[in-house]
């Protein structure tokens, strides 16, 4: 059996989530009542491949809301607690998904193994990393070119481009895809020259204001800072934004006919999955789509691969990317893509 760890994107959204659910006392209460809140398994699902093999699997919602960010200690223990009980209700292979992979990497808890009596498996446990960085470079593989950019001749910005998803990306850009320029953004300047210097062809280190200027390309892997405000005069036209960042709201900053954003790390199943998970993750197609690092443990729970394949930080390979991408196709799942609307006017200029 297969495992979702999960969270609402907001307390607000959380607490509609607990009374449609039935769990008034939690639905009333303030933050600090959600705070001693245990995780929930809160929906088992059956789905089935392409090739016709059916897997069983439970979500577990952590109660854990990015409101608890700054609450460092509340923030672990809703993690481990959630694994706790993934591991307990003897989900062989669990995703973690949302914030609860970035709590679980910048706040190390590898060293919090134990959890009360229960000992911590980290073979049951994937970050879904692999499956989201394959399935956003496929995103700007197929969808650039229908908006008429030659990725040969492109510049691609990568923002956040030190982090797990974001090295494997750019690593994908250069070398399978070999676009013409990798433009690097990050924070610290240590790692990124680092990862500029391990790169095949041609990069450089920008500086976000300067990258977005010369982008055709941008793919957006770190959290967008509410009060970041980018001109749309400066960008290149047409410019396709692949929005990999958590939670998704790039498209809400622009309007111009030119300027595509694309929600990343996103894929959509070959048919209609019996669940209600995905309703307040404002996916389109809440039956059928869902984020790729999920849909990591069900594709490892159908291909029998019982073990952490995304782990620890910068350990992404092509070759994993690779074989992740051909189970993904193998079973039915699909990267999002830009709606056909949205390319016409880009393909008529």
């Amino acid at each position: 059996m297969f495992g979702l760890i999960g969270h609402s994107s907001s307390f607000a959204d959380a607490r509609v989530k607990a009374r449609q659910l039935g769990y008034d006392a939690f639905a009333d209460g303030d933050l600090d009542v959600w705070c001693t809140a245990p995780p929930q398994l809160v929906e088992s699902v059956s789905i089935t491949s392409l090739t016709g093999a059916t897997i069983e699997g439970s979500y577990i919602d952590s109660c854990f809301v990015p409101e608890m960010l700054s609450r460092f200690k509340t923030a672990k223990r809703k993690v481990l607690n959630a694994m706790e009980l993934a591991q307990k209700t003897g989900l062989q292979i669990t995703a973690l998904g949302g914030f609860t992979s970035i709590i679980f990497e910048n706040f190390n808890l590898l060293r919090e193994q134990q959890v009360r009596a229960t000992t911590l498996d980290w073979s049951r446990f994937t970050t879904g990393n692999t499956h989201t960085a394959w399935v956003i470079a496929r995103q700007v593989e197929l969808n650039a070119p229908t908006l008429g950019i030659d990725l040969g001749k492109a510049r691609v910005a990568v923002v956040g481009a030190t982090g797990d998803i974001g090295s494997a990306v750019c690593r994908w850009m250069a070398e399978s895809i070999r676009v013409a320029e990798l433009l690097l953004v990050a924070r610290q300047q240590g790692p990124l020259e680092e990862l500029r210097d391990s790169l095949a062809g041609s990069s450089r280190i920008l500086p976000l204001d300067l990258a977005l200027a010369e982008a055709d390309v941008v793919v957006w892997v770190a959290s967008l800072p509410k009060t970041l405000t980018i001109d749309e005069a400066t960008l290149r036209k047409p410019c396709l934004m692949v929005d990999g960042g958590y939670p998704k709201n790039l498209d809400s900053r622009f309007s111009h006919p030119d300027i595509h954003v694309l929600k990343g790390g996103i894929v959509e199943f070959h048919t209609d999955i019996g669940w209600q998970m995905m309703e307040a993750a404002d996916m389109e197609r809440p039956q059928r789509q869902l984020f790729a690092c999920f849909a990591e443990a069900m594709l490892l729970e159908f291909e029998g691969w019982h073990t952490n394949f995304s782990w620890g930080r910068n350990n992404i390979t092509l070759e994993a990317m690779e074989r992740i991408g051909a189970a993904s196709r193998r079973h039915g799942f699909q990267p999002l893509a830009l709606s056909p609307q949205s390319t016409v006017h880009s393909l008529v200029a």
